[in-house]
């Protein structure tokens, strides 16, 4: 399947921020509809209507918050993005401090997870095709999420090489959920070692 490529599901996607309780958890239920459209039909196939109507609103609620489908996948990308950071962040504080390896571990691992049962997430991930500089942010929130156990500021020479990092294992992992829908392990094992040897040129 084509992955659909933007960040708080609020970076420009939403038309109206959610203020009252009642109307934030309704669009917790659009995003989930949308996710879980996305695994059944695609996202060509994809209609605001479909999502209604899984999500028990009326067309209106939709069009409240999203101009139109592409709106919607943006902000399921942001709302996946802020909860992997979240459960990196969570893991992260948990490690002894000094070595990066293994919280680059976690950063891979948490993506894995997500990736293997987040529903929407094989399509949309952290953005949509042609959405510009998607890797950019990911890159910058692993760093901003490294950048307390490296002893130095994250200057332009990593955050570059944390750039490279995410582009490459981007088109990795693609390669390996193509191969294998739970992500060949070979293939993991693979950019598990890439990550590591072409860090240690920048961190250690």
């Amino acid at each position: 399947m084509e992955r659909v490529s933007s960040t708080s599901p609020n970076a420009g996607a939403l038309r109206r921020e959610p203020i009252q309780r009642r109307s934030a958890e309704r669009l917790a239920r659009i995003l989930d509809a949308c996710a879980a459209l996305l695994d059944e039909v695609g996202y060509e196939a994809l209609t605001t209507r479909a999502v209604a109507d899984r999500a028990g609103v009326p067309i209106g609620s939709v069009y409240r918050f999203f101009g139109n489908k592409r709106a919607m996948a943006d902000a399921l990308a942001v709302r996946n993005l802020d909860q992997y950071a979240e459960r990196v962040e969570e893991r992260v504080g948990e490690l002894p401090p000094g070595d990066w390896r293994p919280a680059i571990d976690v950063a891979l691992d948490e993506y894995l997870a997500m990736k293997r049962v987040v529903p929407g997430f094989a399509l949309v991930d952290f953005g949509v095709p042609a959405g510009g500089d998607v890797n950019q942010r990911v890159a910058d929130r692993i760093g901003a999420l490294l950048a307390g156990r490296l002893g130095r500021p994250l200057d332009e020479s990593i955050r570059r090489s944390l750039l490279v990092c995410v582009e490459a294992a981007d088109a990795l992992l693609q390669l390996a959920f193509r191969a294998d829908p739970s992500g060949d392990p070979a293939l993991v094992t693979e950019t598990r070692l890439l990550l590591h040897a072409y860090l240690a040129q920048s961190l250690d």
